[in-house]
């Protein structure tokens, strides 16, 4: 039957850490449920490499052992508003997707993600996608996550499980989440502004979005923001 249909080790995890604040939030759950946590953070030719040095920092402090892996694919083929600064950014419409979103991202990352684990003798993939409070990126859904997981094991002959643990919270609910994993002082190592931005811009629909969840949660947003 092969090794896809052999009871996983829940020992170990492989995160996928963007320096964002939800991935941060999954890089606490993950500590959490799993003994040993390694990290994966993708410089994928994004404009504002702020994020990776929250990243490094985020892993640093929580001695979590991280690879930095750099791909070009996405700002070689695609046009998106964070690896191209003649795209403006905007949040899309009823018949369009935002300006934000990158083509094949999660995909790729959760694929070579997943060829990285194996090697550790990994099965267990975390990431912070949500289908609830999102941007409208076809590849943070519940069912792309599922399928995807499917494909990698049968891919491999490698069972994997990835986890999604934000996938059905709000953002207030995340940033719930981040206080009861007691990890909002980490928060303010984190960045989420489109406009690569620090203090952040405040403004820009990854602002908005994440000012939206700590006002619902009644709790103070530990970064510092222009407006």
């Amino acid at each position: 039957m092969g090794k896809q249909t052999e009871k996983i080790d829940n020992h170990s995890a492989l995160i996928l850490l963007s320096g964002g604040q939800d991935s941060t939030t999954c890089l606490a759950w993950t500590k959490k449920k799993f003994k040993e946590v390694v990290g994966i953070t993708f410089d994928y030719g994004q404009l504002h490499k702020i994020e990776i040095s929250s990243a490094k920092k985020i892993a640093k402090l929580t001695k979590t052992p991280l690879k930095i892996y750099k791909i070009s694919l996405f700002k070689d083929f695609t046009k998106n508003a964070l690896t191209d600064s003649s795209v403006k950014i905007n949040a899309g419409g009823k018949n369009s997707l935002p300006s934000t979103f990158v083509d094949g991202r999660n995909h790729i990352f959760l694929s070579i993600a997943a060829i990285y684990a194996k090697q550790l003798n990994i099965h267990n993939i975390v990431t912070g996608v949500c289908q609830t409070d999102y941007s409208g990126y076809p590849d943070c859904r519940d069912n792309f996550i599922k399928l995807l997981e499917k494909t990698l094991t049968l891919a491999m002959d490698y069972k994997f499980k990835i986890h999604t643990p934000l996938m059905w919270l709000t953002k207030a609910k995340t940033v719930e989440l981040a206080k009861k994993l007691k990890t909002i002082n980490l928060l303010k190592y984190t960045h989420t502004c489109y406009k690569g931005s620090r203090p952040a811009c405040g403004k820009c629909p990854a602002c908005k979005l994440r000012l939206k969840g700590f006002k619902e949660a009644g709790i103070k947003d530990p970064i510092k923001y222009k407006i």
